[in-house]
């Protein structure tokens, strides 16, 4: 019996008037977060949650991922709007067509140029975050700043909480975690299960690591109006809420400006001010050395 499901692009698909109406909300919402752009399937769930498109159950979820698929597929909805997060790619070396394109690369990374933006701060700081699909997110507001971002696969194994660790000892000073995760039985026990361990390590070590809790909280679930679940009775583990909340539920724009403030409370302006200048300053003496060879595809002469 031949496979019903869709294989590939499908430019002439044409949803139904109850696909159209989920699709016509998704657009809105893709819009509305543009600057927040890719969001992941889970959130953009989140959020019709909230503008009522949507019930929260998982045949309203796995419809909505069916009906974001096809959209994709046909081309309504760009590749880039959406975060995957079932798949690991690893890119070829870099390669290029000759002299002049590795020239024209060299270049472009000039305008890349950057220093240690967390050098002379009172304390480094990295964004651990619960959930792979928001990863994006923190790396756009934490690449200002000059900070590292860690999901879930990146740090809750042994070998990940050790490598936080050596990263700590690395930059030789104390560390802090900002660290996003649910809101519930599981999100808590993660919570102080990482803390407890890379704390541990860090110490044998000599450094010191502090980690602070920045979403999801309680008060952020009353001042957001997010939406809640019962705890599971089948998870026996303590549990300060009520209620749970999933970090995805913070709409994308609410979570960028929480995650700012956090950051914000542990930089020194001035400092940072001061890192930005050193580093235009650097970048306008890379240009002038390179400007002695004005013909890109002609390599410079020793």
């Amino acid at each position: 019996m031949p496979n019903k499901r869709p294989r590939g692009p499908q430019p002439r698909w044409r949803p139904k008037r109850e696909t159209l109406r989920v699709l016509t909300a998704v657009d809105a919402v893709l819009d509305r977060y543009r600057d927040h752009l890719p969001v992941s399937l889970r959130q953009l769930f989140y959020v019709l949650l909230s503008d009522g498109v949507l019930e929260k159950t998982e045949r309203d979820y796995k419809r909505m991922c069916e009906y974001v698929g096809m959209a994709r597929r046909s081309g309504r909805i760009p590749w880039d709007a959406i975060r995957d997060d079932t798949q690991i790619a690893v890119e070829a070396p870099p390669s290029f067509t000759g002299p002049a394109d590795f020239f024209t690369a060299v270049d472009a990374a000039v305008d890349n140029y950057r220093v240690d933006r967390q050098a002379g701060q009172p304390v480094r700081l990295e964004l651990w975050c619960e959930t792979a699909g928001m990863v994006p997110q923190l790396v756009r507001i934490g690449e200002e700043f000059g900070i590292a971002c860690f999901s879930g696969g990146g740090f809750d194994g042994l070998a990940g909480k050790h490598d936080a660790a050596v990263r700590a000892v690395e930059g030789e000073r104390r560390t802090r975690v900002l660290h996003l995760g649910d809101y519930d039985q599981s999100g808590e026990h993660m919570f102080s299960s990482l803390a407890e361990d890379v704390i541990a390590f860090a110490e044998a070590a000599g450094v010191e690591v502090e980690f602070e809790r920045v979403a999801v909280t309680s008060g952020q679930i009353a001042t957001y109006n997010l939406p809640t679940a019962p705890p599971k009775a089948t998870d026996r583990r303590s549990f300060s809420g009520t209620a749970t909340t999933q970090a995805e539920a913070l709409p994308p724009d609410i979570l960028a400006t929480i995650v700012r403030q956090a950051i914000e409370t542990h930089r020194d302006p001035e400092v940072h001010r001061r890192a930005l200048a050193r580093e235009e300053a650097e970048r306008r003496a890379i240009r002038e050395r390179l400007g002695q060879h004005p013909d890109p595809g002609r390599p410079p002469v020793e």
